[in-house]
């Protein structure tokens, strides 16, 4: 009995490692970093370390839509921020940039749940970037027992979080001072012979490591220019368009880019640990710093800061990470390899940034900055796959029918409802968020539907156009609106129109455009769910489906059924009612469904039980749309 016992085992951990060996490696690396950094009140600490893997488990929940990587960041900082908003561990005083970079999660957590604690927390973080002492011209320093000194690691800690901040509740001005810490550190750190900056800059000139004429520190250290590219990217992600310090920072990161570009190496695709120091004795390639460049060249590609040439560049890094530095343990657990443990200037013992101190510190296994990156890298990586099926396209988002507003939590009057960049619930962020896997470009129009507005959108989407008790200046579709959509349609449009049931939609005006393609919403409403008896909104999908290719089972609750005449013809029809239609008109394709049904609620995947595939559902969405757009439109 005892060996059918062990053998039993044998095969459940075969079977086990068998599946997680199937999952990308961005996973499997989070699950490396879960099972080594518990959520537990003996294991929390707020720290950047952990912020690093914060950055990248939150962007793996935003690739697959597993509430498990959400819950590991939620009960982790649960444990660190009361319900007051106080942080455990946190003390302003020592004005350390460090203490800042967990924010960053706090801050996701406060858009995705609207609690005050969490806005509490990231307020009193906020608020230690405005007494943050600076340098004369503006910079900030790396820690308050580090006087006149800007580190490179001090803008990954801060800007995206002070970023992040200024576009969740406001303040626009900010970015001003954000620009200025990214202008300032190239300025006084970029070795012109290289195009790389150096790790430190003393602007008393007086510390042991500073070169008297410069305030320099000696060396090029590979982590302290990735922390700089990583910043730069992510700051961008925020970074309004129409701040002239955009380009500024574009600037900055294209030339950073082409330095990071040329002192890759060649064979091997990896960065050594002194930049430009290749061929010195001991030098070696450097695990985090690889995976931050990977990161860093791979994201500003995909999101055009950089010529899509990087892209190559990031891939041959990213198969020498895995070449050089990943390994496996006996259960399939992921590990990295090769991750210097440290890297600083001055303090006790002191460091004085000399070739024979960066080469002396460890190089350890599965340290949270290589892990996090890691992730981050890996995440990018796979978020390749598609990206050439839609790109140069736009997907336009309706925000003219649909114009709800309310007050944020900081008082402040903000558009809400179906938008893109809304991380609660009623957002679409989880669906523009595949949109950007396919390559396509996620934009709003605020303005009426006209032929010249919808020229440069290749998808248009209608998403649960107001009725008075939504807004009181309700916009409705009138038959100008009506002609410049269906003409656009006729050229080669892809439209989608996502409305609600009964009372909570319009439908006089919309039916008027719908019957230009044969559909109309019915006035009623069905699945109707009570409480958490979700089975009640559940739809089976049938095999051969021609646009739900892997989604079996989905949730769709309050839901007005649909009538079609030709061209139109249902999609998907659930006890004989039609739930999804499609049309050909002209060289277009129109999408119908009674519910906004691609929202957060339904495939960010906090709510739902495993076994709906509402996120599965999405993606084969946008994979259909995507085919629909005419190949030269």
């Amino acid at each position: 009995m005892r060996k059918i016992i062990c053998i039993s085992i044998l095969f459940l951990t075969i079977a086990i490692a068998g599946h997680t060996q199937q999952l990308p490696m961005s996973q499997r690396m989070a699950s490396t970093a879960i099972k080594l950094w518990k959520d537990s009140a003996s294991n929390a600490r707020w720290t950047y370390e952990q912020g690093v893997v914060f950055n990248g488990i939150t962007e793996v929940w935003m690739q697959t839509a597993d509430k498990k990587y959400f819950d590991y960041i939620h009960n982790y900082i649960d444990v660190l921020v009361s319900d007051d908003g106080t942080i455990k561990g946190y003390k302003k005083d020592i004005y350390s940039l460090d203490n800042i970079l967990c924010g960053r999660s706090v801050l996701m957590l406060c858009n995705v749940l609207e609690k005050e604690k969490y806005y509490k927390a990231a307020l009193t973080l906020r608020d230690q970037l405005k007494d943050q002492p600076k340098t004369p011209d503006g910079g900030f320093w790396h820690k308050q027992r580090y006087p006149n000194q800007m580190w490179l690691d001090g803008l990954y800690m801060a800007e995206p979080f002070y970023a992040e901040y200024a576009s969740a509740f406001h303040e626009d001005a900010d970015f001003d001072d954000i620009a200025k810490q990214f202008i300032l550190a190239e300025k006084h750190m970029r070795d012109p012979k290289t195009g790389l900056l150096y790790h430190g800059w003393d602007q008393s000139h007086k510390e042991r490591w500073a070169n008297l004429q410069t305030g320099l520190s000696q060396n090029i250290w590979a982590r302290a220019d990735g922390w700089y590219a990583m910043a730069l990217v992510d700051v961008l992600d925020k970074f309004p368009a129409n701040n002239p310090n955009r380009a500024t920072l574009l600037g900055i990161l294209n030339r950073l880019a082409s330095a990071i570009k040329q002192y890759q190496d060649p064979q091997t695709g990896l960065w050594y640990q002194i930049m430009d120091k290749a061929q010195e004795a001991g030098n070696y390639p450097e695990a985090s710093a690889s995976c931050m460049y990977v990161y860093a060249l791979a994201k500003a590609a995909r999101e055009g800061y950089l010529p899509e040439s990087y892209l190559k560049v990031a891939q041959k890094g990213y198969d020498g990470i895995i070449k050089k530095f990943i390994s496996y343990g006996t259960d399939g657990q992921v590990n990295l390899n090769g991750t210097v443990a440290v890297g600083g200037l001055g303090g006790q013992p002191y460091r004085d940034g000399s070739y024979k101190y960066y080469l002396s510190e460890k190089i350890v296994q599965n340290d949270p900055k290589g892990v996090g990156t890691f992730i981050l890298a890996s995440v990018e990586i796979e978020r390749l796959a598609h990206i050439s099926a839609g790109k140069g396209k736009t997907v336009l988002l309706d925000s003219y029918f649909n114009n709800e507003h309310r007050k944020d939590i900081t008082g402040k009057v903000e558009p809400f409802h179906y938008k893109w960049d809304e991380l609660t619930n009623n957002g679409f962020s989880f669906l523009g968020h595949i949109f950007n896997n396919y390559g396509l470009e996620t934009e709003t129009l605020y303005e009426g539907p006209t032929a010249q507005n919808l020229k440069k959108a290749s998808i248009y989407i209608i998403a649960d156009p107001d009725i008075p008790k939504e807004n009181p200046d309700t916009k409705y579709i009138e038959p100008a609106h009506v002609e410049a959509i269906a003409d656009w349609v006729k050229a080669g449009g892809v439209l989608v129109v996502l409305n609600n049931d009964t009372g909570n939609a319009e439908f006089k005006h919309l039916n008027k455009l719908m019957a230009k393609f044969g559909i109309q919403f019915n006035e009623d409403s069905r699945n109707h769910v009570q409480g958490k008896q979700f089975e009640q909104g559940a739809i089976d999908i049938p095999a051969g489906n021609k646009i739900f290719k892997t989604a079996k089972k989905v949730y769709i609750k309050d839901i007005s059924t649909l009538r079609v005449t030709p061209p139109a013809e249902s999609a998907l029809t659930d006890k004989n009612d039609v739930i999804i239609a499609i049309a050909k008109y002209g060289k277009g394709t129109v999408f119908a469904v009674g519910d906004p049904w691609f929202y957060n609620e339904y495939t960010d995947g906090r709510k739902l039980p495993a076994d709906f595939q509402n996120f599965e559902t999405a993606n084969d969405f946008v994979n259909w749309l995507v085919k629909q757009i005419p190949a030269k439109k």
